[in-house]
């Protein structure tokens, strides 16, 4: 079993993990269950309205822990479902294992000012109470050690390689055709820690446009009317998006991977960010051919419209959701915890 407060209908890195490595795992004849804010009331999230937080979970929660009856059970986030079904593992002796997908200290940071440090404080107690915290990359991995987090297991992600094909670039695509070249490229949420607008405000050939939804788009828009915004964008026209796009662009300081990236790496379009935590994982060794992390994130766009089409698609094969449920299912551990 599988908790988390983000969930569908949400679009985001976390939901789209969980949700294909719950249906890998069930291809491969495990029994799972995911269960998300859509089992109870809710509320929407201060400052992120399309984001509902779940109330009073805890009593039904546990009812539906035990009708379960799980092997294994895995918190995939820290917010209220997250709480409750640790309270009920610890109250009862169990076992869990648990992840960290988000950097909800910087996140919060950037909406009401409260230090980051404080809230890695209570994250760190939050996650010493299971037998192990997965970690998307090395490099945060290493970095959440020099915070005290114990117990670190890496678990990688995947990218979808018969969705997100190169061949979608010789497709139309109303949005993009009319567009000046060079096109530069962003993809996720539209909210204020993706730092989106150290991207928009670069001057860059060509055009900008960003393919997303949440709650920064409506001043983004009025901010930056010769930026094309599209909205959010799921399935083949989201990877016709990528594919359209010379360069993608992913200005953010504080993700902990960077799906997005993978998905536009298997569509054959070379990446622009920041060298931090996920960009630099990600590109790793194949850097020079398929994207440049620099401190300069223009010149970063400049020198990856020289990226080879063809080597970032070969980079994307190296990321598969098969293997990252079978490394997921490795980091279970029992809930009796033998």
């Amino acid at each position: 079993m599988i908790i988390s407060d983000a969930w569908l209908p949400q679009i985001n890195g976390v939901v789209r993990t969980l949700s294909t490595v719950a249906e890998e795992l069930r291809g491969m004849g495990h029994i799972v269950d995911v269960v998300g804010p859509d089992r109870f009331r809710t509320l929407p999230l201060p400052t992120y309205p399309d984001i509902r937080i779940s109330l009073f979970a805890r009593r039904r929660l546990g009812r539906i822990i035990e009708d379960f009856a799980p092997d294994a059970l895995h918190l995939a986030t820290e917010g209220p479902l997250g709480i409750a079904a640790r309270n009920w593992a610890c109250k009862r002796g169990c076992a869990f294992t648990t992840a960290f997908h988000t950097r909800f200290p910087e996140y919060v940071h950037a909406r009401i000012g409260i230090p980051p440090a404080w809230i890695y404080g209570w994250m760190r107690r939050f996650h010493a109470s299971g037998q192990g915290m997965m970690v998307a990359t090395q490099s945060l991995r290493d970095e959440l050690a020099g915070r005290g987090f114990m117990h670190l297991r890496h678990w990688s992600r995947g990218v979808d390689l018969s969705q997100f094909l190169p061949e979608l670039r010789s497709e139309p695509d109303p949005e993009f055709d009319d567009l000046p070249r060079p096109l530069f490229l962003y993809v996720g949420r539209v909210a204020v820690e993706k730092n989106i607008r150290a991207f928009l405000d670069l001057d860059l050939p060509g055009s900008k446009a960003v393919v997303g939804a949440g709650p920064l788009l409506a001043e983004l828009m009025r901010d930056y009317p010769r930026v094309r915004f599209t909205g959010a964008r799921q399935g083949q026209a989201l990877a016709r998006a990528y594919a359209h796009a010379d360069v993608f662009v992913f200005p953010s300081l504080t993700d902990t991977f960077g799906l997005v990236i993978l998905e536009a790496l298997a569509c054959g379009t070379p990446v622009a960010a920041y060298p931090v935590t996920g960009p630099r994982d990600v590109l790793a060794d194949q850097a020079a051919l398929v994207g440049v992390a620099d401190v300069d994130l223009r010149r970063a766009c400049l020198a990856a419209l020289e990226g080879d089409r063809a080597a970032c698609r070969v980079h994307a094969e190296r990321f598969s959701w098969r293997a990252c449920a079978e490394t997921f299912l490795s980091h279970l551990v029992p809930l009796g915890g033998h």
